[in-house]
């Protein structure tokens, strides 16, 4: 069990949860949240539930991070690789998942790095429907100012006009449904499992201290057999689906396929890996004010 791991689940252990509650825990990619999860599960008892978006699809398991046989003996996992790689799977399909589990009566440990999961799941998610394909096209092709003009007064009102993301996403809901952002946000349901019904951490990761845990991990990766898991993975692979989206597997068929060194492969997995975690950390200190914060001092990678 890494060091980090143990000291934040010391950090718990100290002052547990009231018994039956569920447990969330967010963390950027490679800071131990996953050794907390086992661990807590295996301290309290639990059911270790996934709230990474690319851990849900079946292959790239390695690649993912995804647990590996000898975790799965040691805590009952949910959500894990059920997915197959070409088929679509959104944060509503991942609610509707949960909801479920959340009846079971199972206490959950609840453990990813994608922001949107945990905020949807303690926040509710407006059920918009998804953009059409010609529309997103459309969109891509407009500047950020003829976006925010085609905007409706309501929905231009609550956001942040300089963010295009932002902008261009509100542009195709309008476009798309006829209704403004606002008022499909305005009919938000509640949430499946308020913030106040939960014990809820996030796991401080600074980039000084993410960075050798990220390179140390992708060693670890090619140990256990990576570039096989790429070879048992390229003769269905394409960059369409959306497991491709997990870091380094295009670069890693690339690497296969004689298009990168193994080298120029590490580079890029750890480059895109700390901007991910940079991207994950931003969300956190903007969505997740209201939930415990671990730090990792006397924590060793």
């Amino acid at each position: 069990m890494a060091g980090g791991a143990m000291a934040r689940a010391g950090e718990i252990l100290a002052e547990p949860p009231p018994a039956g509650r569920h447990i969330l825990i967010a963390g950027p990619t490679g800071s131990g949240k996953s050794a907390l999860a086992l661990t807590l599960a295996e301290e309290l008892g639990g059911t270790v539930v996934n709230a990474d978006a690319l851990q849900v699809f079946s292959g790239w398991r390695i690649l993912t991070a995804r647990p590996g046989a000898e975790d799965l003996t040691r805590a009952e996992h949910r959500l894990y690789g059920h997915v197959p790689p070409e088929e679509a799977y959104s944060v509503g399909h991942w609610l509707r998942d949960m909801g479920p589990l959340l009846g079971s009566g199972e206490r959950l440990i609840v453990v990813g790095g994608t922001g949107l999961y945990f905020t949807a799941l303690t926040e509710g998610l407006a059920e918009i429907p998804p953009t059409p394909a010609e529309v997103r096209a459309e969109a891509d092709g407009m500047t950020l100012p003829a976006l925010v003009e085609g905007l409706d007064e309501a929905s231009r009102a609550g956001l942040d006009l300089a963010n295009r993301a932002r902008v261009q996403r509100a542009w195709e809901v309008l476009r798309s449904t006829g209704e403004g952002i606002s008022a499909w946000q305005a009919r938000t349901p509640p949430p499946l499992l308020p913030l106040e019904e939960a014990a809820a951490y996030v796991m401080e990761s600074p980039p000084d201290w993410l960075a050798p845990r990220l390179a140390r991990r992708f060693e670890a990766m090619l140990a256990e057999g990576l570039l096989e898991e790429g070879e048992a993975m390229r003769p269905g692979f394409s960059p369409a689906h959306p497991a491709s989206k997990a870091i380094g597997a295009v670069e890693l068929i690339a690497h296969l396929e004689g298009r990168l060194t193994l080298e120029e492969l590490r580079e890029a997995v750890l480059t895109l890996s700390r901007q991910y975690a940079k991207r994950q950390r931003s969300w956190f200190r903007a969505r997740m004010g209201g939930w415990r914060w671990l730090p990792v001092e006397g924590a060793e990678g």
